[in-house]
């Protein structure tokens, strides 16, 4: 385990409309506000369409990542994640969701997101970092998996 205290800084509410693309929107505000780190307590969305992590494939490597998708649509969300870089310095969110599909009597799936399209609102809480700088690492032991990183002084 590894662990940091972080100073907080500023604190936002963001709410995006119909049709935006989730990602390339939080892009849109990090850079717009300066944000280069922060954290995502929560998070609650519409999405016409989604991509999560995930697979019906048998996996043959169990400890392995899973680097497949499934294709949602008409989804309700709620989700949190950590906005950071990567080692080229790269805006680099992890963010995590639970979605129930609406028309199939909310069946849940809870994963990695991957791409998303609001439908009528997402309605995001962001509280920036101010130090210590957090990098994703990528990490070779461990499948090429980006780990969260403190750098200190």
């Amino acid at each position: 385990m590894r662990d940091c205290e972080v100073v907080v800084g500023r604190t936002f509410v963001v709410a995006m409309e119909d049709g935006d693309d989730f990602f390339a929107s939080l892009r849109v505000f990090c850079g717009r506000n300066k944000i280069q780190q922060a954290y995502i307590p929560g998070f609650i969305a519409g999405f016409r369409k989604a991509k999560l992590v995930g697979t019906v494939e048998e996996v043959t490597d169990k400890n392995a990542p899973v680097w497949s998708h499934v294709y949602l649509e008409n989804v309700e969300a709620l989700g949190c994640g950590t906005i950071a870089v990567n080692e080229a310095g790269k805006f680099s969110p992890h963010i995590h969701v639970t979605v129930g599909r609406k028309i199939q009597g909310a069946d849940a799936y809870t994963s990695h997101l991957l791409e998303a399209e609001v439908i009528f609102l997402a309605e995001i809480m962001i509280v920036e970092i101010t130090a210590p700088k957090l990098v994703r690492i990528k990490n070779q032991r461990l499948y090429d998996v980006a780990l969260l990183s403190f750098m200190k002084g």
